[in-house]
């Protein structure tokens, strides 16, 4: 268990001129909300709910204003210090995380207020059940991260990290508590190194993917890379064991390789005898801990039987897929990037045979689709299936629930459905809706609004829904949803 951390001692001078502030919630970007005598909002950046503070107002309107934190005169109970030392609100300091200063159970407390809000006030949907959050490791857990680099001339050196607060500068760190410990332990050698090479002004990036084995680091360079700047990279990597260089001279079909690798980038999923091979440009979760326990909890809830059929929606690298056809009869993979899936047909092939942990996996078809032109007839052609998990980006499933509520319709009131263009009664040749849909979210606005469009409809009930803390210390909401049909 991880030790608490000691609050932090923050007072007022005796003499400061007192225009207290309390401190009433906290918004999802980690703001603090109070009111003015005159219901004016005021947003307060640092400050937590029940403090009274004074602070700064940088931005005035006629409806709100804008401020950060300069004095806690009363501290919450959940105020801790922060374990980064780049963390804080100060000029300067780092961005990439919000919540550092506030307790862990607290920030997970937001997060699933945040949940319930957006299914009460965008959905007009209250689940029967709130799932106890998926939590994990608080430090050391992002094992995705683009690194931003820039070569400082006036100091001779280089900064590699995250932005700063609200700036497009660069923060000045040298170490980092959301990235693994070993990452963290080479930033200030990736300083030198960038310093060192001969296209240290022509480097914007660094993009990291760090697998169970591998640590993998992409090199965004503006211009070819001169021979001594490759023999830099090769011995970084040699005193570094793990770290595979990949070379990004272009757009993302240029990535490749600086030498041939021994080991591959790959990520398990053990409780269910699996091995995932990933290029580190393709979308992973950034947290493998909570994945793990994410895809068990998702296939619980499925609860999928041997006798059925499953789509998973938005498949990508069949990070759902392959799980599933440990389970049931069959699974159809879709996914809009046709680069994923090819590569989760490989994934597929390289786990397909028996292991010492479990049976072969059930037969998995899968297709490249535009999910976001979805349309009832695309979902009748697709075929039945008992059950749906639907895993989508931050644009939601909107084009998919509606298909579904639109078969539904027409199944219940013989209504022709609307395809957006025109009306169209379709052959449904035995098409049923599935009886369950577990659907994970990394958006609780656009889940919000799909569980609206189901709920409204009168096909599904929402029975349970909570948070996945994906990204501690950061505003990043995750979540996950279930939904029965409702039997008529």
């Amino acid at each position: 268990m991880t030790e608490e951390i000691p609050k932090q001692a923050l007072t007022a001078p005796a003499d400061y001129p007192l225009d207290l502030l309390t401190v009433e919630s906290l918004d999802i970007e980690a703001q603090g909300i109070a009111h003015r005598a005159d219901g004016k909002v005021v947003f307060i950046e640092g400050a937590l709910p029940f403090e009274q503070v004074t602070a700064n107002v940088y931005r005035k309107k006629s409806s709100f204003e804008k401020a950060t934190l300069l004095v806690v005169h009363h501290e919450s109970s959940q105020r801790v210090r922060p374990a980064c030392p780049h963390f804080g609100m100060h000029t300067g300091a780092c961005g990439g995380c919000k919540m550092q200063h506030l307790h862990i159970g607290a920030q997970v407390a937001v997060k699933q207020r945040v949940l319930e809000d957006n299914l009460r006030f965008i959905g007009k949907v209250k689940a029967d059940n709130l799932l106890r959050p998926i939590e994990g490791p608080a430090w050391h857990y992002r094992y995705r991260a683009r690194l931003s680099v820039r070569y400082v001339r006036k100091k001779g050196t280089a900064l590699v990290g995250f932005h700063e607060r609200k700036s497009a500068y660069v923060a000045d760190m040298r170490e980092c508590h959301v990235l693994p410990q070993h990452v963290s332990d080479m930033l200030v050698p990736l300083r030198g190194l960038i310093s060192s090479m001969d296209a240290r002004e022509t480097i914007p990036q660094i993009e990291l993917a760090c697998g169970d084995d591998v640590t993998a680091m992409v090199l965004r360079h503006m211009e070819p890379l001169s021979d001594a700047d490759l023999a830099r990279l090769r011995a970084f990597a040699d005193a570094h064991p793990g770290v595979q260089w990949w070379l990004q001279p272009g757009g993302l079909d240029t990535v490749k390789l600086l030498d041939e690798a021994v080991r591959e980038l790959n990520y398990g999923l053990p409780e269910f005898g699996i091995t995932m091979p990933f290029k580190p440009t393709d979308f992973t979760q950034v947290n493998p801990h909570i994945n793990q326990v994410l895809v068990s909890r998702a296939l619980r809830l499925l609860d999928v039987q041997p006798t059925e059929r499953v789509i998973d929606w938005f498949c990508g690298l069949g990070n759902f897929t392959l799980p599933l056809a440990t389970k049931a009869r069959e699974v159809l993979g879709i996914e809009g990037s046709e680069v994923l899936v090819a590569r989760s047909r490989e994934n597929y092939e390289r786990n397909k045979p028996a292991s010492p942990v479990r049976p072969a996996l059930a037969a998995i078809k899968f297709v490249a689709r535009n999910l976001f032109e979805m349309t009832p007839a695309m979902l009748v052609r697709d075929g039945a299936a008992e059950k749906w998990l639907v895993d989508p980006p931050r644009e939601g499933a909107f084009e998919l629930f509606k298909s579904l509520a639109a078969l539904h319709q027409q199944i219940v009131t013989g209504v022709p459905c609307d395809d957006g263009v025109h009306q169209q009664s379709l052959a449904l040749e035995g098409w049923t809706p599935p009886v369950r849909i577990v659907y994970v979210s990394c958006n609780p606005a656009t889940l919000a609004r799909d569980a609206g469009v189901l709920v409204e409809s009168g096909a599904y009930r929402c029975t349970a829904a909570g948070v996945v803390n994906m990204f501690p210390h950061t505003a990043h909401v995750e979540s996950m949803a279930v939904f029965e049909r409702v039997q008529t």
